[in-house]
């Protein structure tokens, strides 16, 4: 399989020196990369419309008539997946980045051993999301990749699984637990949270950015926040 990254900057040297770095990064990692380069954000998002099969983004912030930010934003309307880092030279969009939950900001000129490091970080990111859970719902068979799981829960003899659609099996809450990677926690006796969905917790609720509300257990309060300090 080769991973497939947008290298997206109007200044062509630059753009070809982080290409230099990306193809030094996946030779020492033994792994497929194929890299291509966008001269604009236009360029990228024209080529976006018909391909959205990307792995990475690479991108520039300040280029001509559509900045890299504006051009992530619209690339995150339908995919949650790519993995953004903004390389630049102006500090002040950092705070922008956070929007489109960027993976890192680096700063031009940008230092070969960070952007190893970054690159690292979003390979394993992309391989954790390629893991799934195979279901039989309705009579047939659904694939869903963990990171689109926001929570499980359990009612009588059947676990729901919460992601973009929800689906309900018979099988136990301690079968999923198993099979589930670290960024999920159990929550007592009848719910599994995906940490990365959670945007606030009380003493008794948890919230997700999609205002839904969910009851803490009693007790389950500090576990949870010590699992999200060590997820972080």
């Amino acid at each position: 399989m080769a991973y497939r990254v947008a290298i997206v900057d109007d200044i062509g040297a630059d753009a070809e020196f982080v290409k230099g770095i990306l193809t030094d990064w996946a030779y020492n990692r033994q792994i497929g990369v194929q890299a291509e380069i966008f001269p604009s954000a236009e360029r990228f998002l024209f080529r976006y419309a018909e391909d959205k099969n990307w792995d990475i983004l690479l991108l520039d912030i300040e280029m001509g008539a559509m900045d890299g930010v504006t051009m992530a934003k619209r690339v995150r309307r339908d995919n949650e997946a790519v993995q953004i880092v903004f390389i630049t030279g102006y500090s002040e969009y950092i705070a922008e980045g956070y929007e489109v939950a960027a993976l890192h900001y680096l700063m031009k000129p940008v230092s070969r051993e960070k952007l190893m490091t970054v690159l690292d970080r979003a390979l394993d990111k992309r391989k954790q999301q390629e893991r799934c859970l195979i279901l039989e719902s309705a009579g047939e068979l659904v694939r869903l990749p963990f990171y689109e799981i926001r929570y499980l829960d359990v009612h009588q003899n059947y676990v729901t699984v919460h992601a973009k659609g929800d689906h309900t099996v018979k099988r136990t809450l301690g079968d999923f637990e198993k099979e589930l990677d670290d960024r999920f926690c159990r929550v007592g006796r009848s719910m599994i949270l995906n940490l990365r969905y959670i945007q606030r917790v009380t003493k008794t609720e948890v919230h997700l950015p999609d205002g839904t509300v969910l009851p803490l257990p009693r007790g389950a309060y500090e576990p949870l926040n010590r699992a999200i300090i060590a997820h972080t």
